[in-house]
């Protein structure tokens, strides 16, 4: 007898790493179309900064998109909640934020993060139980549904919190730039791509090293067999749900103290943006969805410093591009 081993009983699916080359690729070919090295480093990092918090934001979604098959029209009412949220807490802290310490800064926001992903994710599941949960499998009437909460939502806010925007304005510690020779490195991007990759890092840990991860894999494949086993997928979908509305706020607060201002309609302004890096990383898929973002910040900043009239198109632009080379995303993961 020939003996087989467990490679050669269970292949490993061929790795594709073309849409990982994508932005480096994109990075290159941008550096002698803007001449200046100091530019192009300037507008590289600003992208990866913007990219890390699309990503937070967008990667809950696509959990939820892929996994529940939900069009969730109100995410961006937890991308508002939680910037509203950390507003409320950063407030009394306002000693803390304006101590010109680095740790005295991150100790004041740790709480309006965390407090903000608690709020948000506590409202996906009510978001969940009232109008999702009688609307599984409808699209159309999701749409409608989820499109009326957002609206719902924002009108709360503005009945709470007025219609002004509110300053949201930067720890004293985190303004400002590093420089290195020209080049001039803002010192928040630096924190929100810290922030962004350990948000993936973890994502990729839980997906690929758990049980649970292993779970939300099958249900995206096969939801009909994960049940047969025993497991109930409802409860499954419902956690998945939440941390996505948990996530949302947490970009909220990071978007907002990009920005440096929040107001009520911050969430429905980005549901577009959000939904085109979803569509392009692939339903389900958190790499594709991490590395859709990054593409999408970067022909936003190039795009907008080489040619400012085609910087409010670009990312409808790029996502016709990446759909007509691979019409179901970077790594699509389901078969929807």
């Amino acid at each position: 007898m020939t003996d087989t081993t467990a490679d050669d009983a269970l292949p490993k699916p061929p790795r594709d790493f073309i849409p990982v080359l994508l932005p480096i690729a994109l990075a290159a070919a941008m550096l002698p179309l803007i001449g200046s090295t100091s530019s192009w480093v300037t507008l590289t990092v600003a992208s990866l900064a913007m990219g890390m918090m699309i990503f937070i934001m967008a990667s809950g979604l696509t959990l939820v998109f892929g996994l529940m098959d939900v069009l969730n029209f109100g995410h961006g009412a937890f991308i508002a909640v939680g910037a509203y949220v950390a507003v409320l807490v950063l407030g009394p802290l306002a000693p803390w934020l304006q101590a010109d310490s680095v740790w005295s800064n991150l100790a004041a926001l740790l709480p309006a993060a965390v407090l903000a992903m608690g709020v948000s994710g506590a409202l996906g599941l009510a978001f969940e139980r009232v109008l999702i949960l009688p609307v599984y499998g409808n699209h159309l009437k999701q749409i409608l549904i989820t499109m009326g909460g957002l609206i719902v939502a924002e009108q709360a806010l503005y009945a709470i919190a007025g219609p002004a925007q509110i300053p949201l304005p930067l720890p004293t510690a985190l303004r400002g730039s590093f420089i290195v020779g020209d080049i001039a490195i803002a010192k928040y991007r630096v924190l929100a791509m810290v922030v962004g990759l350990i948000v993936f890092v973890g994502m990729q840990l839980v997906l690929n090293r758990s049980k649970i991860g292993l779970l939300i894999r099958a249900g995206v494949e096969n939801r009909e067999m994960v049940e047969a086993l025993g497991y109930r997928i409802k409860r499954l979908f419902l956690g998945v749900f939440m941390v996505g509305s948990a996530l949302a706020g947490l970009g909220g607060v990071m978007w907002g103290l990009y920005r440096e201002q929040i107001h009520a309609s911050m969430g429905a302004d980005l549901m577009v943006l959000i939904f085109i890096v979803v569509i392009i990383g692939g339903l389900g898929s958190v790499g594709g969805c991490f590395i859709g973002a990054i593409l999408v910040a970067m022909v936003a900043n190039y795009g907008g410093f080489l040619v400012p009239k085609l910087a409010l198109v670009s990312n409808i632009l790029l996502m016709v591009a990446i759909l007509m080379w691979r019409p179901r995303g970077l790594y699509p993961v389901t078969t929807r």
